[in-house]
């Protein structure tokens, strides 16, 4: 088995680079889909050393793969990755979303390691007691319009397939990755409005589930707030924001923006020859 500085195609991760936390969550990775940054999320992963990880839905994408199937090395890299974390004694948890549904027919059963669950309870540091849930339950769209979720869907992934023409011709002249369906949504006025009562009915459950937070995926928008009386967190995707929330050991949650952290990474291990050279 790898240690928590190695990386399974034999190169390692600097162990001052990697950051032990309590607990790390990710969801939204839509694993199958031609947007899915497979290995963004797999650098992440071996910088990030957490106690207890959970996947938070939508980490297989089987609507995508019921009409097209594409699962390449990367994606495959990616299952390795969590089992061999489950397997040096790290707590898993997955909690499906609507386009992985096919595991809630497994809650309560575990597989390689990794727990399957509806929702969970997860006690922070801070005193509080999180509902940890997907949150298409509480979507609408999904629940009572599924025809219109999936025609959605086809949309978004024609607006994701922008997203990577775009930046091939961004790293030709030398740009980091940049979101065009990220930033699209949110300049739509229907879309904003939806984010933000999504955030309010999250929050409401979270207060009739008796407890002080809610830690959520599903709309592809990372966010930590308070603003409806109880904590909200959001961790985002590995599709558009590359996002990802880790609980340090101080209590506190922190939203992780991968790809500008990498980009902090990357600078600081260049300084010293940048220093030499001047």
């Amino acid at each position: 088995m790898h240690g928590a500085g190695d990386r399974a195609d034999g190169r390692r991760v600097s162990p001052r680079d990697v950051v032990k936390v309590r607990s790390l969550f990710v969801s939204d990775v839509h694993l199958g889909t031609r947007g899915c940054q497979a290995e963004r999320l797999i650098d992440f992963l071996r910088h990030h050393d957490a106690e207890t990880v959970f996947l938070v839905g939508d980490i297989v994408d089987g609507w995508c793969l019921r009409s097209s199937w594409y699962w390449p090395t990367a994606h495959n890299a990616v299952v390795r990755e969590l089992i061999e974390l489950a397997q040096r004694g790290r707590r898993l948890v997955c909690i499906p979303g609507n386009h992985d549904e096919f595991l809630r027919d497994y809650a309560g059963a575990a597989f390689c390691g990794v727990e399957i669950a509806e929702r969970a309870i997860h006690r922070g540091l801070d005193g509080r007691d999180y509902l940890v849930v997907h949150g298409d339950h509480f979507d609408l769209v999904v629940r009572h319009a599924r025809w219109l979720a999936l025609i959605g869907d086809v949309g978004y992934r024609a607006a994701l397939a922008c997203n990577v023409w775009l930046n091939w011709i961004r790293r030709r002249f030398g740009f980091g990755y940049w979101s065009f369906s990220s930033w699209a949504k949110l300049r739509v006025k229907n879309a904003v409005n939806h984010i933000g009562r999504f955030e309010e009915v999250l929050s409401s459950e979270a207060a009739r589930s008796n407890v002080q937070g809610v830690i959520c995926g599903h709309i592809h928008h990372a966010a930590l707030h308070d603003d409806f009386g109880v904590r909200y967190i959001n961790t985002g995707d590995w599709v558009e924001s590359c996002t990802g929330v880790v609980e340090r050991y101080d209590g506190q949650f922190e939203i992780v923006r991968w790809t500008e952290a990498r980009a902090a990474l990357n600078r600081a291990d260049l300084a010293p020859l940048t220093q030499a050279a001047a």
